[in-house]
């Protein structure tokens, strides 16, 4: 029997049109998880989800179908249906804010303007939840905001977002094992 039980939210839109966008780094994070510890995953109640051990704890990978806007109709039922405390729930997202590639980790906070986190808050009924965002850069006008984060990665930027794909992978595991301060070193500081 796990210790603890772990949900680790991937943001981003389904379907493969949307795979490489700016806006489904979220995704690609969890999705490199489920590649490392071969997940089998499952769909069902507007989510594609599935579990591995971690040293005594369950860890959940979890991808909600909602599309963005709407995360946190899908997070919220399924983490208390498994009584998983917020403090619990690791949200990875892109960040608008953020250079290509930065990350940073955080365990707790406002939703920064970010749609998916911002349901995700109403749902569960507070801000409470840790949260790992990915740069993907600004646009280059506020009115270009919906194109820029469903639009791909210049050939200079992809580089540095697949390493940072790579170290939110690594790091999220870290943060379980070890927590967020040592996850926070690891993954707050620049690519090397």
């Amino acid at each position: 029997m796990a210790s603890e039980t772990w949900l680790v939210v991937g943001l981003g839109n389904p379907g493969e049109n949307y795979r490489f966008t700016r806006h489904n780094v979220g995704f690609r994070v969890v999705e490199a998880l489920v590649l490392k510890h071969g997940v089998k995953l499952k769909e069902k109640d507007g989510a594609i989800f599935g579990s591995y051990p971690l040293e005594g704890r369950e860890v959940f990978l979890f991808f909600p179908q909602t599309f963005m806007n709407e995360s946190g109709r899908a997070v919220a039922p399924f983490a208390r249906y498994r009584n998983i405390p917020p403090e619990k729930i690791l949200v990875v997202s892109d960040d608008l804010d953020l250079p290509a590639g930065k990350i940073r980790l955080k365990p707790s906070g406002g939703s920064g303007g970010h749609h998916g986190l911002d349901s995700i808050i109403a749902h569960l009924g507070g801000s409470g939840f840790p949260r790992l965002r990915i740069g993907i850069s600004k646009p280059p006008s506020p009115e270009e905001g919906a194109h820029h984060v469903l639009a791909g990665f210049t050939p200079e930027e992809k580089p540095k977002v697949d390493q940072a794909i790579e170290r939110s992978r690594d790091g999220v595991e870290t943060f379980i094992l070890k927590g967020p301060e040592a996850a926070m070193n690891e993954l707050n500081k620049d690519a090397p």
